[in-house]
């Protein structure tokens, strides 16, 4: 049976009492509830016709004007040129708070175009990283960043904290980490996760760019396989990608204070580690600043969001963006897994954008002025 695993994304990580979404080819269903059944496994079917499901997304999109980055649709998902377009404008358009650059190109010549966002208000200032699309098929993380800027921007004037925020720090901004997957995810395959690297001895594509970092490389909850989803790479940083962030990352570790890296789907704030069920040595700080993100978060429309390290919230995995950011001393390093909890899938409905962004706004906003203050 083909099964592509939604949650969690790897079948080491299946375990009994727990739920696991999979999503599996139309053909196959004859064959795999009656095998269900049999084996007293519960299920339900969430999304019947997975197409109609895409196209509901994306149908109906050459009507939309493009070229109006003035009336930017915030609350549609857009495509790697729309997004690159709008980084443009905004580099024109607001050129005294953004600074648009690239930290080096993907795997197939793509630029990895990073937003420098903040007031020049003095030579050194502290910053916040911020990613998303990582992952290629968890949209709603691109749709975030970009919502992340909008903000900023539209309310840096009226906006105390805001205000305050864009003052004191800089945010280094990177709205699709995975480039050539995320275009792939738009052209070819809705539900591709990884990069678009090649492999020689196996004709599959790609690593999973959350497992190719230098931190217990493809160890427990990353696999060897080339073809795995959660395929670990030949090499640590061996994806153009990851490479290239973790030395803008490393160029830069003394001035950047806090990691932020934005997933779907789970509902989950995380901290480190990902690799190991260990209390990290600033527990108290990084504790009470999640505490209190949830909290805001939650605020806003009831959504709850469970948080905690990582490997135990979640599933323990190696070679993590955040578990490197933090080893590479940056105090605050945070991944959010953004709405929802399975019902959607990573097919989350464009109507969902907004509350799903306003929400985790509120998060990244209280994250951000705990760092502020100092924490001891």
């Amino acid at each position: 049976l083909q099964v592509d695993l939604w949650q969690p994304s790897s079948p080491f990580h299946i375990v009994e009492g727990a739920v696991a979404d999979a999503r599996v080819p139309q053909n196959t269903t004859r064959s795999l509830l009656p095998f269900l059944q049999q084996e007293n496994i519960q299920y339900t079917v969430l999304i019947s016709d997975l197409q109609q499901a895409i196209e509901n997304q994306t149908g109906g999109r050459s009507h939309r004007n493009r070229r109006s980055l003035s009336g930017y649709n915030y609350e549609v998902y857009h495509s790697l040129e729309e997004i690159e377009d709008w980084m443009y404008y905004l580099n024109r358009t607001y050129s005294d708070l953004v600074h648009m650059f690239s930290v080096g190109k993907s795997y197939e010549g793509r630029p990895l175009y990073v937003l420098k966002l903040g007031k020049r208000s003095r030579p050194y200032k502290k910053a916040v990283w911020i990613d998303c699309g990582i992952h290629a098929r968890e949209w709603i993380g691109p749709a975030f960043c970009q919502w992340f800027v909008k903000e900023a921007l539209q309310t840096y004037q009226t906006d105390p904290d805001m205000r305050k925020m864009l003052t004191q720090l800089y945010f280094y901004i990177m709205p699709v980490f995975n480039v050539d997957g995320y275009h792939f995810s738009w052209t070819h395959d809705r539900f591709w996760r990884k990069t678009r690297s090649k492999n020689m001895r196996f004709h599959c594509h790609g690593v999973d760019a959350n497992r190719n970092w230098k931190v217990k490389w493809c160890d427990e909850g990353a696999s060897l396989h080339p073809c795995d989803d959660t395929y670990c790479g030949p090499f640590p940083e061996s994806e153009p990608e990851v490479k290239a962030v973790a030395h803008f990352l490393r160029k830069h570790r003394k001035q950047i204070k806090a990691y932020l890296s934005f997933h779907a789907y789970a509902q989950m704030l995380l901290y480190p580690y990902s690799y190991k069920y260990a209390t990290i040595p600033n527990f108290n700080c990084v504790e009470s600043a999640a505490y209190n993100a949830v909290n805001a978060l939650q605020s806003a429309y009831g959504v709850r969001y469970r948080y905690g390290p990582a490997s135990s919230t979640l599933y323990v995995s190696s070679g993590s963006s955040m578990d490197w950011a933090y080893k590479n001393g940056i105090p605050y390093a945070f991944a959010f897994e953004l709405r929802d909890t399975g019902h959607f899938g990573f097919l989350l409905p464009e109507m969902l954008i907004k509350p799903t962004c306003t929400e985790t706004m509120l998060a990244v906003k209280n994250i951000t002025l705990h760092l502020l203050k100092k924490c001891h």
